[in-house]
């Protein structure tokens, strides 16, 4: 079997994949920041990670996967104002900002488990790393690459520049970056406008606070994931993934902080998945386009026609190379759930053929129907070590749907095919489809009794309001909304339900 070969970001080619530690991986991916509910465009990362975690086991590799939730501070300075998002969410919502970030966690957590994912071995936060995240700071201040300026620590970029290929990732040209980084509210204060914060120090009305050596105040995004990273993964770790919009300033700036502390490149290889188009233009809220995960299952979205199951969204963000761009479309999604409901009636058929092995014999009945399908299954392996294609994987698995239906149909007789093949067949599309893509059988039936299930308890909830228990009317309502499920009450009676 050929090696497995990534696309390392950070040389901007192919490599073969060797771990630091034979036989043992570690993986970090940059998680969510939970200020917010999330949407189609933070789907594809832990996706895409969740197949590589799944390929890297079936290698045979030992992996720790750290995925982070960012729950304090996240203020980038590049392309905006500096602000701390859960604090300014948490305001808006009137909610404790713990509060907050625990209900988007859950909702994050919900979206995971719907589209299948294995959950990381670890999942850190920044608030339970605060002290980690000061250790770090002090020590880049110590090495003469951070300074402190009225309770606030920035990163010297130009030192580090000096020192080391800053911008190496991204592609950016420091001098280019000098000139181009624009003024922000508040930054005057900064040696140079490309230098980026590591700590903020807390104005008095700022909710999220904690103490430092500097006074109070509040972590940098970037220096979180450089903590918890180097904490669980070590000085240098093999993979770090996400999307290709965190190349610069975020990881570009962890390189730079954990090679100033831990005297090593962090990173061996950087994957990063490329984005989320809607009907061809970026998602983003100026566009109004940007569509909520309980929108998307729900059908709740003005460009939405349908609701569409998470299995078919996972489908879909498959069917493409994750380092392609990937264009969102109410036809595409449709398309999807065609093609998904075709391959898994094939997976179906395939098992049944176990029912007929008896027929099956060593020598194949068409040597070069046989030698066609082996080539096939074959290739699964080999697409997955370039780069991990699951879209040709699943070209593959298409080639193959008609020769497993036209078995079924007896249009060819099941003797045309040698017994290993077929049992290679089974097998491979087994490991392929419900190990590695992680696909999983949508039915009909899920819609019908979840519909069933929700008419009940409107049912019960009409009956409870009449009989003037409110009791138990606001309990079902309240349930439901901590499952993100929304009752919409009317004048006559509760009449329909949305996910919030």
């Amino acid at each position: 079997m050929s090696q497995l070969k990534i696309y390392n970001s950070l040389n901007r080619q192919k490599e073969v994949f060797t771990s630091i530690t034979p036989g043992h991986v570690g993986m970090y991916v940059c998680g969510p920041t939970v200020s917010g509910e999330s949407h189609m465009g933070h789907a594809r990362p832990y996706i895409t990670f969740d197949v590589v975690y799944r390929y890297l086991n079936h290698l045979g590799y030992k992996v720790r996967y750290v995925r982070n939730i960012t729950d304090a501070g996240h203020f980038e300075e590049e392309g905006r104002e500096a602000t701390d998002k859960i604090a300014d969410k948490a305001i808006l919502e009137k909610l404790e900002p713990m509060e907050l970030v625990t209900k988007y966690t859950n909702l994050f957590h919900w979206a995971m488990e719907l589209f299948n994912t294995v959950p990381p071995s670890i999942e850190p936060t920044a608030t339970g790393h605060i002290v980690e995240q000061i250790g770090m700071i002090e020590q880049l201040i110590d090495a003469g690459y951070a300074y402190e300026i009225n309770g606030s620590v920035y990163f010297d970029v130009k030192k580090y520049a000096a020192n080391y290929d800053y911008g190496k990732l991204s592609g950016r040209v420091i001098e280019e970056l000098f000139e181009t980084t624009r003024e922000l509210d508040g930054q005057e204060e900064k040696r140079d406008r490309a230098d980026f914060a590591l700590w903020k120090a807390a104005a008095p009305e700022h909710i999220m606070r904690w103490k430092s050596p500097w006074g109070i105040g509040y972590p940098g995004w970037h220096i979180e994931c450089s903590a918890m990273a180097t904490k669980y993964l070590g000085a240098q770790f093999d993979i770090h993934g996400g999307g290709m919009d965190l190349q610069f300033p975020h990881h570009e700036s962890e390189i730079a902080q954990s090679t100033i502390c831990n005297h090593t490149a962090p990173v061996r290889y950087w994957m990063h998945n490329n984005m989320i188009t809607i009907n061809g233009k970026k998602m983003g809220k100026s566009y109004n386009n940007v569509i909520k995960l309980t929108e998307l299952f729900s059908g709740n979205h003005p460009i939405l026609e349908k609701a569409y199951h998470p299995m078919v969204v996972r489908f879909f963000i498959l069917q493409t190379q994750y380092r392609s761009t990937l264009d969102f479309s109410n036809e595409a999604l449709q398309a999807a759930e065609k093609g998904l409901k075709r391959l898994w009636e094939a997976y179906e058929n395939l098992r049944k053929l176990r029912d007929i092995s008896h027929e099956l014999r060593d020598d194949a009945g068409d040597k070069e129907l046989d030698a066609k399908c082996s080539k096939l299954v074959a290739e699964l392996d080999e697409f997955m070590n370039d780069d991990i294609n699951t879209a040709k994987v699943l070209a593959n698995m298409f080639e193959l749907v008609p020769f497993i239906n036209s078995i079924k149909d007896k249009i060819i007789p099941v003797t045309a095919l040698s017994k290993n093949t077929v049992e290679l067949l089974q097998q491979q599309m087994k490991i392929f489809i419900e190990d590695i893509l992680g696909l999983k059988k949508v039915t009909e039936a899920d819609a019908e009794m979840m519909e069933g299930v929700m008419q009940l308890l409107i049912d019960i909830r009409k009956e409870s309001r009449s009989k003037k228990d409110f009791a138990t009317s606001d309990k079902i309502r309240n349930q439901l909304l901590a499952l993100g499920i929304q009752l919409n009450d009317e004048k006559d009676g509760t009449m329909s339900w949305s996910i919030s």
